[in-house]
C-alpha cells in the first residue's frame, strides 16, 4: 500500500497516534520499535484535542504590538505548520520581568485544551550562552529559554520531560543572535505542532534554571504570611497564598472566612467571595481566577492605593487579633 494510503487508513481507525507516522521522502512510513517490536509513539492526544483539528500555539512574549516582533515570529511557527492556530496569551509582559512571564504562562494554561504548544519568550539572555529549552507535561508542551520563565510550570508538574533544544537543522537558515523568538523557538513550536517527538530536538536538559519562589510562611498555628507576587493591569495583587493553603488555614476556624482577615501595608482587610461584596471603593481580599488569594479594590487600584508592590508581604489572622 502507498504512504498516503497507509496514514488515510490509520488515521480512519484512530486512537493509536500511527496516523501521525512519518513519511520519508521515498513515500515510506517509519515507524520506531522497540526491542519486542512495539510502536513507540508519543500519546495521540498531543496531536490534537478534537482529531481533525489544527493545533493551537499559544504566545507569550514582552515584544509588545508596535513593532514587528510578534507578527515575525507568528510567521516562523506558520512556515513550518501552516495549518497551526495562533493564540496572543499576552504580550505586554514588562520588558524583560521574567518571573511576570511566569506566574501569567502559569496561570493561562490550564484555560487550554490537551495538545497546545505554548511558546514563551522573555529573553533578556538571548545570544548568550543561556540554554533553549522544550517541556512536555501531560497534556502540554512548551518552548522557551532557559531562564526561569518555567518556573511555575514545572513547579506544578514534577514528572514533566525537559529537553534542551540543540537541534540545529530545526532553525531558520539564518539565526540572529538578538531574535531567538523568531529563529530558534518559533520554528520549533511549528514542529511540535506539527507532532513532532520531543526527544528531536535534543538532549535531556538537566537542572533547568529555577526562579526562587517564595514559600508561605506559618507565623503561628492560626497566622501565616505570604507576599504579592504579581500585579495586573487593575493593580489588584496576587500573592503566592494558593487557594489549598488557605483551605488548611480556615480548617482552624471552622471554614469560616469571617474569622480572620488579611492584612496587607498596615490596612486590615475582610475575606470575602468576591469584589462586589464590599462596598465599591473599598479593599478586600478573596481567591481570584488564578486560584490564589489576591488583593483588591472594589473599582479601584489597590497596588496604588495601598501603597503596595510585588514582594509585599501579605498576612493572614484570627479577625479578633485587633488592627495590626
Amino acid at each position: 500500500m502507498q504512504a498516503r494510503g497507509v496514514a488515510e487508513a490509520l488515521a480512519e481507525r484512530g486512537q493509536h497516534g500511527l496516523e501521525h507516522a512519518r513519511i520519508d521522502r521515498r513515500r515510506r512510513v517509519v515507524i520506531q520499535v522497540d526491542a519486542l517490536h512495539d510502536a513507540i509513539l508519543p500519546p495521540a492526544r498531543f496531536f490534537s484535542t478534537i482529531r481533525g483539528m489544527p493545533t493551537i500555539v499559544a504566545l507569550l512574549s514582552d515584544f509588545g504590538t508596535q513593532d514587528h516582533y510578534v507578527g515575525a515570529m507568528k510567521g516562523a511557527i506558520l512556515s513550518v505548520c501552516p495549518d497551526a492556530q495562533l493564540v496572543d496569551v499576552v504580550h505586554e509582559l514588562p520588558p524583560h520581568d521574567v518571573e511576570a512571564g511566569s506566574f501569567v504562562l502559569a496561570a493561562a494554561v490550564e484555560a487550554f485544551p490537551t495538545g497546545t504548544v505554548f511558546l514563551a519568550v522573555v529573553d533578556p539572555g538571548v545570544g548568550t550562552p543561556r540554554r533553549a529549552l522544550a517541556v512536555q507535561t501531560e497534556a502540554h508542551r512548551f518552548v522557551a529559554p532557559d531562564n526561569g520563565l518555567l518556573t511555575h510550570i514545572l513547579a506544578d508538574h514534577h514528572a514533566a520531560r525537559v529537553h534542551e533544544i540543540t537541534n540545529a537543522g530545526l532553525f531558520r537558515f539564518h539565526v540572529s543572535p538578538t531574535f531567538h523568538g523568531r529563529d530558534v523557538f518559533g520554528p520549533v513550536a511549528g514542529h511540535l505542532a506539527r507532532g513532532m517527538p520531543i526527544e528531536e530536538v535534543g538532549p535531556v536538559a538537566e537542572e533547568p534554571h529555577r526562579l526562587a519562589l517564595p514559600a508561605v510562611r506559618r507565623r503561628s498555628k492560626d497566622e501565616w504570611e505570604g507576599e504579592v507576587g504579581y500585579v495586573d493591569r487593575f493593580g489588584n495583587l496576587t500573592t503566592n497564598v494558593s487557594d489549598r493553603d488557605l483551605s488548611e488555614l480556615l480548617s482552624n476556624f471552622g471554614g469560616d472566612p469571617t474569622e480572620v482577615v488579611v492584612v496587607v501595608e498596615g490596612t486590615v482587610l475582610p475575606l470575602v467571595r468576591t469584589y462586589g461584596d464590599v462596598s465599591e471603593g473599598e479593599p478586600c481580599a478573596l481567591v481570584g481566577s488564578s486560584r490564589r488569594l489576591e488583593i483588591a479594590i472594589h473599582g479601584g487600584n489597590a497596588a496604588r492605593i495601598l501603597g503596595a508592590a510585588r514582594g509585599a508581604s501579605v498576612r493572614i489572622r484570627p479577625a479578633l487579633g485587633g488592627r495590626s
